[in-house]
């Protein structure tokens, strides 16, 4: 590291966790450079950020958090850091691979926030086929450690910060010398066994799919004008949760791999009991205020089938495991969307997995 104490970061991905993550790491002290491959969007404006020298944050953590370099430039951003957080939706892993590749440096941490389902193994195949030889560790965190909106093109509103975040090495051999640097700045970061287990434990599938289709008529007539946790969590919808929760682990024990219900992962991020899904949810302080999106097509559809419905099945097929109602929300995107989730999804083929035991899979994770 370049300091034995505050390694420098960088932060790839301008949207709303991105600008949470900058201005937190900058507000904590961190030198951080921020990345976006274009310079206005929806929820960023870089030249506004550049501007007042940073991003402000309010909200559950208030302040100001200074930035170093903010740039379209990512041989720049990336040059003389010691971490590289990627957080943009999962479907951007792999062309974000394809534009950093070249730029990393042996040593360098790569942190995917979050990884989806299959990230890290996309992004080291993604690397590979690019011939991009320095030795870097790919690190994949199994959720974001934020829950945050943008409320301005420099500002952002985080609403909460897990209490606890799994991560994982791809090999896992690599996880504990990750997790030392990590730790300096989230000491909420523990070690997950291994990549299985942060990308079978892909909460925002089982709840962002269900969420939004069954939620959809509402969300077109208000563009979203209810709080998308609570209000949108009925019984009825939370029973589809529930199916697709059941499902995913029953894919997760046919590798040998400990997932998290959902109940689980609630408790532990953030500290919520309950009984059932439906309690849990209108119960989750964090989730309070945050709106449904305004449009269907966000990524919650967008993201969070190809990268987590569309795995957790095709896992599921290769393994002989049924996951009906997963691939009952997969086939109703594809035709409320009109795009084929299935040909553009993280199959078990494109994650290098098709063919492969079980005990080589998982000893390709392991190391």
């Amino acid at each position: 590291m370049s300091s034995k104490s505050f390694p420098k970061f960088a932060v790839l991905g301008a949207g709303r966790g991105g600008k949470a993550m900058a201005g937190h790491l900058g507000l904590m002290g961190f030198e951080t450079n921020l990345f976006n491959r274009k310079e206005v969007g929806e929820f960023y404006n870089l030249a506004e950020i550049r501007a007042q020298g940073g991003v402000k944050l309010e909200g559950a953590i208030e302040g100001f958090g200074r930035l170093n370099i903010v740039s379209t430039d990512i041989r720049k951003v990336v040059a003389d850091v010691d971490v590289v957080m990627v957080v943009v939706p999962a479907y951007a892993h792999e062309n974000i691979a394809e534009i950093c590749g070249s730029h990393l440096h042996d040593g360098q941490i790569v942190a995917l926030n979050p990884g989806r389902t299959g990230g890290a193994l996309e992004f080291r195949r993604a690397l590979d086929k690019k011939g991009v030889t320095a030795e870097v560790k790919i690190v994949e965190a199994q959720t974001l450690i934020y829950a945050a909106r943008a409320v301005g093109p420099a500002q952002s509103r985080i609403f909460g910060v897990k209490k606890r975040v799994p991560i994982a090495a791809l090999p896992a051999t690599e996880t504990k010398s990750a997790l030392k640097v990590l730790n300096i700045a989230y000491p909420q970061y523990v070690a997950a066994s291994n990549v299985l287990e942060t990308s079978l434990d892909n909460m925002g599938a089982v709840l962002h799919p269900a969420l939004t289709l069954l939620n959809a008529g509402r969300i077109e007539s208000t563009r979203g004008d209810y709080d998308f946790y609570t209000d949108g969590a009925t019984p009825f919808v939370c029973s589809v949760i529930e199916t697709v929760d059941q499902e995913r682990l029953k894919v997760a024990k046919a590798l040998g791999t400990r997932a998290s219900s959902l109940l689980e992962w609630l408790k532990s991020a953030y500290g919520v009991e309950a009984e059932t899904v439906h309690e849990a949810l209108q119960n989750t302080p964090s989730y309070k205020g945050i709106r449904a999106p305004e449009t269907l097509s966000s990524r919650y559809i967008l993201e969070d089938v190809p990268t987590g419905l569309v795995p957790f099945a095709s896992i599921g097929e290769m393994l002989k495991v049924p996951t009906p109602t997963t691939r009952t929300l997969i086939d109703l995107a594809s035709v409320m969307f009109h795009i084929n989730f299935w040909s553009q999804g993280r199959t078990a083929s494109r994650l290098g997995l098709a063919g492969l035991t079980v005990s080589q899979i998982r000893e390709l994770v392991s190391g």
